[in-house]
């Protein structure tokens, strides 16, 4: 009996193929290290932004909440919801003030 040899014999593994997966996976871990969100400073910054207009409507919607119940109760309109709602006003932009001036905490603090 002869020995049969296959009709092709099979490819080495060519080093340009090598080269260029080697070259795609570092572009993959290039791409992925750059489309990673970044969430430190821009979620601190959302959280601040929150904060601020819940400060600005609920001191002016509260105020003027307050404001009608007492003019309802006291039957004192509009004078009741004016004089809360102008406090409120103050509440609130006297709250968006002191937030403003307190320094940011840093975030390398809790490593």
């Amino acid at each position: 009996m002869s020995e049969e040899k296959p009709a092709r014999e099979p490819i080495a593994e060519d080093a340009r193929i090598d080269a260029l997966e080697a070259r795609l996976k570092a572009a993959r871990e290039r791409e992925d290290e750059r489309n990673r969100p970044q969430v430190k400073g821009a979620d601190a910054n959302y959280r601040m932004g929150n904060r601020v207009l819940a400060d600005l409507l609920g001191g002016i919607l509260g105020g003027a909440l307050i404001g009608w119940t007492i003019d309802q109760l006291a039957d004192t309109s509009p004078w009741g919801l004016l004089v809360m709602l102008f406090l409120g006003i103050i509440v609130a932009f006297r709250n968006v003030i002191r937030s403003a001036s307190t320094p940011p905490a840093d975030p390398d603090a809790d490593k």
